[in-house]
């Protein structure tokens, strides 16, 4: 019997050991190790699955109709871009890694903040990758905060800086002729023009950074939550006078408070039919577009409120199963490049702020960058600059989500 089983067992020891090793040969560490000529090879003429939120056409008309062909063009890459809310494309990895599913179907994701965490602590991203990205250092600040840390999270070069945005409030300037410059104005105008603002429920991306400027507002300085560990009793005394402020303001909300947008694209649209006066949401300059496709007023302008904005970085990664990491890390390394990310500036598409350094960009693409118009509603740079406040914890983010149904709603 053992004599009989023993040719079959080392047989099946073989073909494991020959399975470990194509895994580990496809390893992100093992590819990262090649010459980025090398990579850039084996990248030539494959596919790359994009897999990331797809509720801006803009942004969709970006990859689409300029990145595509020119990733194409570049690296003989074919771009696919698959539209899926990010949750559910974690939820998708996290069914593949307990099925044991080590050849996935996406190959880059979109994501930042809990989406972030979440990915990095149940092991769903392939591992560091950014420093042997050629754009990354060479036009890159590749020791800012802003890139090491994600909402308070350790990124450990496991994502690539693809953008940085700022939240900004929407007004019609023909309806509001002076914006509040801090919560206690936003208060009293409210109480006076009854009806005429809301803000996306606290489950909503921009509902819940709504939420969460105005738990900055009610420390001594914001930095008392943004530098500061998650700490659920401490955040509970902090946030007394929040849930106050927002009980006392919701009568005179948009439908008295009975219903909260649950998205941002709902609260855009009850501000371009005119219901309400106000909206808001990360990205200094999205409401150019929207206003050159007619659907926000041209009377729309933009403004912060103290005690700042807050900002972040927007990143790109590589699932743990990606069949393509090569491919995966030229598309990267392209889309951080002046090119793209000056294409990503301009108005024509996407209309969004770089994280590339302009003193790093030689001489002459430089004055590309800074000649760009980004438009009539988009804040002056120096006043968003002035103004930016760097994303707490990620922990923030699900503690407002819980709290404010039960300090809110129901109440």
């Amino acid at each position: 019997m053992k004599t009989f089983y023993f040719p079959i067992i080392l047989a099946s020891l073989l073909i494991i050991s020959a399975c470990s090793q194509e895994e580990a040969a496809s390893s992100i560490d093992d590819i990262t190790a090649q010459s980025w000529a090398d990579i850039e090879a084996e990248s030539e003429g494959t596919e790359v699955r994009l897999y990331m939120w797809g509720g801006d056409e803009g942004i969709n008309q970006y990859i689409d109709e300029w990145l595509q062909p020119q990733l194409e063009d570049e690296y003989g890459v074919e771009l696919e871009r698959i539209p899926m809310e990010t949750e559910e494309i974690l939820q998708k990895l996290q069914t593949e890694q307990q099925a044991g599913k080590q050849e996935g179907t996406i190959d880059i994701i979109w994501l930042n903040g809990e989406n972030f965490k979440t990915a990095k602590d149940n092991d769903l991203l392939a591992g560091s990758f950014v420093d042997v990205l050629p754009n990354f250092n060479e036009y890159y600040q590749t020791d800012d905060p802003a890139f090491s840390t994600d909402f308070g999270t350790d990124v450990d070069g496991m994502e690539a800086p693809w953008g940085k945005v700022q939240f900004v409030f929407h007004y019609d300037s023909e309806k509001v002729k002076q914006p509040p410059s801090s919560f206690a104005e936003l208060k009293q105008w409210i109480s006076e023009n009854p009806g005429e603002f809301t803000y996306p429920n606290a489950e909503d991306f921009t509902g819940n950074a709504f939420l969460r400027h105005l738990l900055y507002e009610q420390t001594e300085q914001p930095s008392d939550i943004y530098s500061e560990p998650f700490e659920a009793d401490e955040v509970n005394e902090k946030a007394e006078g929040m849930w106050t402020y927002l009980n006392e303001i919701e009568p005179d909300l948009w439908r008295s408070g009975d219903h909260y947008p649950n998205s941002l694209t709902e609260l855009d649209r009850l501000y371009g039919e005119g219901e309400v006066s106000m909206t808001m949401g990360y990205n200094e300059a999205r409401a150019e577009k929207l206003i050159d496709e007619g659907t926000f007023p041209d009377s729309t302008k933009s403004f912060v409120m103290e005690p700042g904005s807050i900002g972040n970085t927007h990143f790109l990664s590589i699932p743990f199963n990606s069949t393509n990491k090569e491919g995966a890390l030229a598309a990267i390394n392209y889309m951080l490049s002046p090119e793209a990310q000056l294409s990503k500036l301009k108005q024509d598409y996407w209309g969004e702020n770089t994280p590339i350094s302009y003193e790093k960009l030689p001489d002459s693409m430089r004055e590309e960058f800074e000649k760009v118009e980004r438009g009539d509603s988009v804040l002056d740079q120096q006043e968003l600059e002035e103004s930016f406040l760097p994303e707490s914890e990620a922990d923030y983010v699900e503690w407002i989500e819980d709290y404010w149904f039960d300090e809110i709603v129901q109440e």
